[in-house]
């Protein structure tokens, strides 16, 4: 499946020329759903998903699609299954195809969604799969970076970020220098979330002074429009922002450095951190959804482990 749709030739401000408008026509449905998902994760996601299905069913023309039945998805979720997938990737994969099928229904390209009625698997339970780390933990990455040098200096300021304010690993990337904004006489950050969504989320003091010592030796505060993290190799005005996949092995490093070797570890665990920490600190989870940008309360009740906590099982109330 093709990544954009079918380039035109028109300039900025121009219309359609008669060739463009044809060639628009003539893109295929499933196209069209694909270039109209705005998240780009999600439609990276939802690609990858589209096109496993398709290898399996063994679709090479989009006009197969039209032969698709419940059977073809029953058999994929069943193959899904015994490769031992979790349930939320087998919900998510089933989701894509769905999304799919429902763009292809409005379209008059297929009869109906196949998808339909094809059972998802259950939350395996009610407590998430990305693992929180400890207080000592967290503060042991927040002082591990070396506050000697800018690559330290922008680390440090950049787990902050990640631990005090529960950002995703896209929305920490997206920030810009004019997103750190005073709002109320307050600082605040105004967070680029899933869909567009934007959000601001108070300025955490110990993040404040980080950042603020990041961008004086870096040199750059005055650079509003530009990223807020980018590489320090190349931090000079119009610098790119850094990226996803560069959060991800700067967390790895420090994480091997204090010797956290915990399943799943990564980015989005500090996030889970952030939110465990917050409602065990008793904030109000409805509060905790808006902060971290959650569409759906149930999606923040996976971080709520207060339930969990091994230090108020009943083991420990044993007394022989």
């Amino acid at each position: 499946m093709a990544n954009d749709l079918t380039t035109t030739t028109r300039q900025p401000g121009t219309g359609l020329t008669s060739a463009d408008f044809h060639q628009l026509a003539d893109v295929p449905p499933a196209l069209t759903w694909f270039a109209n998902i705005d998240n780009p994760q999600t439609r990276r996601a939802y690609q990858n998903d589209v096109q496993e299905f398709m290898a399996f069913t063994s679709i090479v023309d989009p006009d197969a699609f039209r032969q698709v039945g419940r059977a073809h998805v029953l058999a994929w979720r069943r193959d899904l299954e015994l490769r031992r997938l979790g349930a939320a990737t087998i919900r998510r994969k089933l989701a894509a195809l769905s999304s799919l099928f429902e763009s292809l229904c409005e379209a008059n390209a297929v009869q109906g969604n196949p998808v339909d009625g094809v059972k998802r698997p259950k939350n395996d339970s009610h407590e998430g799969k990305t693992p929180a780390i400890g207080d000592l933990q967290a503060r042991a990455l927040l002082v591990a970076p070396d506050a000697s040098t800018l690559q330290g200096l922008r680390d440090r300021a950049l787990l902050a970020t990640l631990l005090y304010h529960g950002l995703r690993r896209a929305e920490l990337c997206a920030l810009r220098l004019m997103d750190v904004q005073d709002r109320r006489g307050v600082r605040h950050l105004q967070v680029h979330g899933k869909g567009g969504k934007i959000r601001y989320v108070p300025l955490h003091p110990a993040a404040a002074g980080a950042i603020a010592a990041y961008l004086e030796a870096a040199g750059y505060g005055d650079d509003k429009p530009g990223p807020l993290f980018r590489p320090v190799s190349n931090n000079a005005r119009g610098a790119r922002a850094i990226t996803p996949d560069g959060v991800y092995k700067i967390l790895a490093g420090y994480a091997s450095q204090v010797g956290i070797d915990v399943d799943g570890f990564g980015p989005h665990a500090l996030r889970a951190t952030a939110a465990t920490n917050a409602l065990e600190h008793e904030a109000d989870i409805a509060k905790v959804q808006q902060w971290l940008g959650h569409a759906n309360i149930s999606t923040t009740r996976v971080y709520d482990r207060r339930k969990m906590r091994a230090e108020d099982s009943p083991t420990f109330k044993v007394v022989y």
